[in-house]
C-alpha cells in the first residue's frame, strides 16, 4: 500500500514560517497614516502621544471610551472602533497594555490586536503603542505576527487572513526586526506542530529541518535508520518499529562563537504521531495525537530565531523522530529493549514511547558535551493533571540551572512551575527482569517518574527536562493566539540563548 506523503508544501516552511507579512516602522503621525487600521495600546492613567492624537481629533472620544469601560487598559483586552472622525484609516483597535507592562502583557496586546484584525483581509496594519523598551517591543512585535496567524493551513477558504504588512509607529527598528524573528521562529513551531501527520513524519520532518542549514553558522546532521542501527540506538528503535516510516535523529548545531563545546543543547521529542502503539489510545484521545512531535518543533522553532537573530552562543538541537504505530512489528508489553547507553528497558506501557525516544537522544547529547542540556516534551498527561494546560513543569539535577530557565520563562512572560525530584521516585521504575521498567507502579506521580526515567540517561551533566504536555496544544483559541501548535517555550528559550 503507497503511504500519503506529501512533500510539496514544504519548500518554503523553515524559511518562512509561515510569517509571510513583512514587519517595519514608521514615524508618520496616527492622524495622517494611510493604513486599514491602527492598533492604539493604552496604559495607565497618561495617554501617549499618539493616543492624545486621536483623542484630540476625535473630541474626546477615547477618553471617553476608557472613562466609560468600553476600553480598558488590561493587557489584551481589545476595543474595535469603525471609522472614527479625525484620522485617516477607517478602523482603529484600542488595546490595553496592563498599567505596568511587561513582555508578557506586550505579547498579548500585540497578539489580540492582530488576531482581531485577521477576519478581513488587510493590506497594512500600523501600531501605535507608547514608548517602550526594547525587551517589550520585542514582545508586543512578536505578539502581533503570532496573533495574526492561524491554523487553517489546509482550508480552501480560510476565515483568518494576516495581513501584508505590520508597521511600527518607532525609531527602534532593531527590536522591530528582532521581534519579527522571534514570532518567525514560534509561528514555525506553531506551523510545525499544526501540520498533519501525513505531511509531518519523521522524514519530511527531517528533511525540512535540513533547510535550517541555509542560515548563517548553522549546520545539520540527520541520521536514518542505518545510522541510528549502528549507533546501537535500541530505545527509539523500539518505538519506531511498528511504524512504515522510518525514524530519524537530527543534530541542529548553531555556531555563534569560537567556543568548542556549546554553552547548551535543546532536546526535543518528536513523534510524529502516536497511537500509543499496543497500548492503542482511545479514538478521541489519537484526535490530537499530532502535536506529539511539539518537543522537536521547539528546537527548529528555537534555532530558527536564534541565528536569524545572529546571537553570540554556540547552540545544539536534538530531536529524535519517530512514529508509535500499530502492526505485526510493533514492540510490545514485556519486551525489554537496550538504550545506546547499555541499560535495558522492560516495556510495561508502549504509550509511554516519549521517554524511549528522548532516553537515545540524550546519550548522543552528552556525547556533545554541552555545559548545560534541556528537553521539552509533550511527555505525559500527569503534568496537566498536576499543573493544568498553561503551565509547563520543570524537573531538574541542577537547581541554578533550573532557575535561569524560570527566570528567562518570568522575563518574556511564559508560566512553568518546578516539580520535585524526590529520589524515591526511581525505585518505581526498578524492573525483575531488566534494568528498569518504562512505568511506574501506578497512576500517581507520573510525571515524575517519567522525569526520573530520563535522569538515568543524563550522567552528571547539567540537566532540565520540561513537560510541555498541556501548554504545547490548545483545543480552542485564546484573545491572542488561535488554536492548535503555540510554540510555548520558544521565547523563553530563545532569551536564554542570547543571554549565554
Amino acid at each position: 500500500m503507497m503511504l500519503a506523503r506529501n512533500p510539496l508544501f514544504l519548500k518554503t516552511l523553515v524559511k518562512q514560517g509561515r510569517t509571510l507579512m513583512t514587519t517595519g516602522t514608521t514615524s508618520e503621525s496616527i492622524l495622517d497614516i494611510q493604513a486599514d487600521a491602527v492598533v492604539v495600546g493604552i496604559s495607565g492613567n497618561t495617554l501617549s502621544e499618539a493616543a492624545s492624537k486621536l483623542n484630540e481629533a476625535t473630541k474626546g472620544g477615547l477618553q471617553s471610551l476608557i472613562d466609560s469601560k468600553k476600553a480598558e487598559t488590561t493587557a489584551g483586552k481589545v476595543t474595535s472602533w469603525l471609522q472614527p472622525q479625525g484620522i485617516q484609516s477607517p478602523a482603529v483597535v484600542i488595546v490595553g497594555l496592563g498599567d505596568n507592562p511587561t513582555a508578557g502583557d506586550c505579547f498579548k496586546a500585540g497578539g489580540a490586536a492582530a488576531k482581531s484584525l485577521t477576519s478581513s483581509k488587510l493590506e497594512s496594519v500600523v501600531f501605535y503603542f507608547p514608548e517602550l523598551d526594547s525587551a517589550l517591543l520585542e514582545s508586543a512585535v512578536a505578539g502581533s505576527l503570532v496573533g495574526s496567524t492561524g491554523q487553517e493551513l489546509h482550508k480552501k477558504n480560510p476565515s483568518r487572513h494576516a495581513p501584508e504588512k505590520i508597521l511600527w509607529a518607532t525609531d527602534n527598528t532593531d527590536a522591530v526586526a528582532n521581534g519579527s524573528k522571534i514570532g518567525a521562529g514560534v509561528n514555525l513551531t506553531r506551523e510545525l506542530v499544526n501540520q498533519p501527520p501525513n505531511y509531518i513524519y519523521p522524514e519530511s520532518f527531517a528533511d525540512q529541518t535540513a533547510k535550517l542549514a541555509e542560515l548563517k553558522n548553522v549546520s545539520v546532521e540527520i541520521w536514518d535508520k542505518a545510522r541510528l542501527e549502528a549507533e546501537n540506538c535500541g530505545s527509539l528503535l523500539g518505538v519506531a518499529q511498528g511504524s512504515d516510516f522510518a525514524p530519524r535523529l537530527v543534530i541542529i548545531r548553531y555556531k555563534g562563537d569560537d567556543s568548542e563545546n556549546p554553552s547548551m543543547a535543546i532536546v526535543g521529542k518528536g513523534v510524529t504521531y502516536d497511537s500509543g502503539g499496543l497500548s492503542l489510545k482511545p479514538s478521541e484521545g489519537q484526535k490530537t495525537m499530532k502535536c506529539d512531535m511539539a518537543g522537536a518543533a521547539t528546537v527548529v522553532g528555537t534555532i530558527k530565531a536564534v541565528a536569524e537573530l545572529e546571537a553570540s552562543c554556540h547552540i545544539v538541537g536534538l530531536v529524535g523522530l519517530v512514529e508509535n504505530m500499530v502492526s505485526g512489528n510493533s514492540y510490545r508489553l514485556g519486551d525489554v529493549l537496550t538504550s545506546r547507553n547499555g541499560k535495558t528497558i522492560e516495556i510495561l506501557n508502549t504509550d509511554a514511547e516519549g521517554r524511549l525516544v528522548l532516553a537515545d537522544v540524550l546519550d548522543v547529547t552528552l556525547g556533545l558535551k554541552p555545559d548545560h542540556i534541556v528537553d521539552l516534551a509533550t511527555l505525559t498527561g500527569a503534568c496537566c493533571v498536576a499543573l493544568g494546560l498553561d503551565i509547563a513543569g520543570l524537573f531538574t539535577n541542577d537547581q541554578q540551572w533550573c532557575d535561569q530557565i524560570i527566570s528567562s520563562a518570568e522575563k518574556v512572560g511564559e508560566e512553568v512551575w518546578q516539580m520535585p525530584m524526590t529520589s524515591h521516585f526511581s525505585e518505581q521504575l526498578k524492573s525483575k527482569i531488566a534494568d528498569l521498567k518504562n512505568i511506574g507502579m501506578g497512576r500517581w506521580g507520573g510525571a515524575i517518574t517519567a522525569a526520573k526515567f530520563l535522569e538515568e540517561f543524563v550522567g552528571d551533566a547539567s540537566w532540565t527536562h520540561i513537560d510541555i504536555a498541556g501548554p504545547a496544544f490548545a483545543d480552542t483559541a485564546k484573545s491572542y493566539i488561535d488554536g492548535g501548535g503555540s510554540g510555548v517555550l520558544v521565547r523563553t528559550l530563545v532569551n536564554i540563548a542570547r543571554g549565554m
